[in-house]
């Protein structure tokens, strides 16, 4: 198995004098952020350490005491350059001080300042074969295409001067760095030297370089407990940056403005459970990529993974970004309902799905577009309603995301072609199904409780969707606050059943919950005045024809669903 890292503990010395290359701060890294209490702690601690008798400067064992700073996360990228994945914000934080150190010793000819002084250069610059500096070639190269300041880092570490108005975090912490040590030379004179020496011979890092960068992210993702992992996303943008930037700069000021409009919908329109929502997209997207490419292995790939091949190859387009943005505007669309483009029934179906257990209905919906833009909106309907009953019945006989993924895979290319949908392999008996179905716990925290009611409530062509960004919650039309207190029910069991659940606004849940029936009916109809009532037109019949909701009344529509959804199911032919 080939070595994936290496790591060895060195001092700032060795680290960066022995770096005859640079160390790289790529694209897709956040913007530098240490501000004043960052640079303030790591100032204190090193003159801390430096100093354990700050009024005897000898009282220091230089071959016994060291001081561990942490780690850098590297891999040497096609260029040979140190990339920096883990440890940026503490490099150019000491980047800063080394400049700020280097300038106050001024021109000395102090053999001991000069020769700190030459150590200083190798860490900054490369030098020639007679160690002389050039100051036009920093170790440190910073391309991070968020940060709008970077050029002030480059003119501080190379010409020493911060133009006094700037308020970016490089001029202001090195300016804070200038005036520390001013003081501490006005305080205690001499100090100074001392002070650089033990940095830069008894202050350790631990570099860690990576065999790659998939492997460095990797280790930075499951050990980094100080701050957000870099996201897919930030990665994946950098490729388009670099992309754009050789098409020109014009293309590549385009890009910028045209991600952020793209990162905007994503953050408005998606919620993914674990992904950002940026790196959602990228992976409804992949699927359309899998399915347009005839994957055979339905063992889904590491998103980065897959965008990795061939040196980030899909991303080297600006067809794959104008695919992104399509795709990004088709979901804005349906999360505003957007009706110049879907008919009400088409929306009524999308709402029902996004209460799906699983995010994969939303990857094969994806699929379905990017292959069939200009989608009949018939085929669309039955393509919805097949997937709809695909979902929940395998949430409830094969529940978990590998086995709810299968089914689709087979179905791929009918699914890009805007073929009939057949899962032929996947069908289901009755007696099984129901058998499931009464085993099932359908408790409120469960997605697949919700999905099933979604289903059922908008059965109704007449049921009108809820407003757009109204919150609905799962109301046990039977309160469990009568059962605790009163044990109307012989079966405690029913309580949970389907039967004695409804999706219900949250405003009016939190009023009605403990009520009897008799007593939720103003909530669930409204009086004209300041109660509104409910949107869900079931609640509001079952309000109109009764005063309690009893056992009988529980057991008799947990029975009505599951016919329903049976038959609903034997409708899309997917029972055996």
């Amino acid at each position: 198995m080939a070595k994936q890292l290496t790591a060895e503990q060195k001092n700032i010395n060795q680290i960066f004098i022995e770096c005859k290359t640079v160390f790289l701060i790529p694209e897709y890294q956040r913007p530098y952020s240490w501000e004043r209490d960052e640079c303030l702690t790591l100032w204190e601690n090193l003159y801390e350490f430096a100093f354990p008798d700050e009024n005897d400067i000898k009282n220091f064992d230089k071959d016994e005491e060291s001081y561990f700073m942490g780690t850098i996360l590297t891999f040497k990228n096609p260029s040979k350059e140190y990339e920096i994945i883990d440890g940026q914000q503490r490099i150019v934080t000491f980047m800063l001080m080394l400049r700020a150190f280097y300038q106050s010793f001024g021109s000395s000819k102090d053999e001991s300042i000069a020769l700190v002084r030459r150590k200083i250069e190798q860490c900054l610059w490369h030098t020639d074969e007679d160690e002389k500096p050039d100051k036009t070639s920093l170790k440190l190269k910073y391309e991070v295409i968020a940060d709008e300041e970077s050029d002030e880092l480059k003119k501080i570490l190379t010409t020493g001067e911060s133009t006094p108005k700037k308020k970016n975090h490089y001029a202001m912490n090195y300016r804070l760095f200038q005036n520390w040590i001013l003081k501490l030379n006005a305080a205690k004179p001499g100090y100074l030297l001392y002070l650089v020496r033990r940095i830069l011979n008894n202050c350790f890092l631990l570099p860690i370089e990576a065999d790659s960068q998939n492997t460095a992210l990797r280790i930075f993702t499951t050990l980094n407990d100080r701050g957000r992992p870099l996201d897919d996303a930030d990665i994946f943008k950098a490729q388009f940056y670099k992309f754009y930037l050789k098409i020109g700069k014009a293309e590549k000021n385009k890009f910028v403005d045209r991600w952020k409009d793209l990162a905007e919908l994503c953050n408005k329109n998606f919620h993914p459970r674990k992904d950002t929502p940026v790196d959602d997209l990228f992976r409804r997207y992949m699927y359309y990529l899998l399915a347009k490419n005839e994957v055979k292995n339905d063992t889904f790939p590491d998103m980065r993974d897959y965008y990795e091949k061939d040196g980030y190859g899909v991303l080297q387009s600006d067809k794959t970004f104008c695919e992104l943005e399509t795709l990004a505007k088709f979901w804005d669309d349906v999360a505003t309902r957007n009706e110049e483009r879907f008919s009400p029934r088409i929306l009524r179906r999308l709402y029902v799905l996004s209460w799906a257990p699983y995010n994969i209905w939303a990857y094969v919906v994806s699929i379905y577009f990017m292959g069939n833009r200009n989608f009949d909106e018939g085929k669309f309907f039955k393509f919805l309603k097949k997937i709809t009953a695909m979902l929940l019945m395998y949430a409830i006989t094969n529940p978990g995301v590998q086995a709810i993924r299968r089914p689709f895979f087979v179905e791929f290319q009918n699914i890009l072609h805007g073929r009939l949908l057949e899962f032929k392999l996947f069908k289901q008996s009755e007696k099984i199904l129901r058998e499931r179905m009464n085993q099932t716990n359908f408790s409120n925290q469960r997605a697949i409780t919700g999905a099933i009611l979604a289903w059922w409530t908008f059965r109704d062509p007449s049921q009108e969707l809820p407003p757009l960004g109204m919150d609905l919650q799962i109301e046990h039309i039977l309160a469990k606050k009568r059962q605790e207190l009163h044990h109307v029910l012989r079966n405690p069991n029913a309580l949970e059943c389907l039967g004695n659940k409804s999706l219900l606004e949250k405003t009016i849940n939190i009023r009605a919950s403990d009520f009897r029936l008799v007593d939720k009916k103003i909530f669930y109809l409204g009086n004209g005045k300041s109660i509104h009532g409910t949107f869900n037109l079931e609640l509001r019949r079952l309000a109109q024809t009764h005063d309690d909701f009893t056992e009988e009344d529980i057991l008799a529509r947990n029975e009505k669903i599951f016919d329903a959804f049976i038959e609903y199911l034997r409708e899309q032919d997917l029972l055996l």
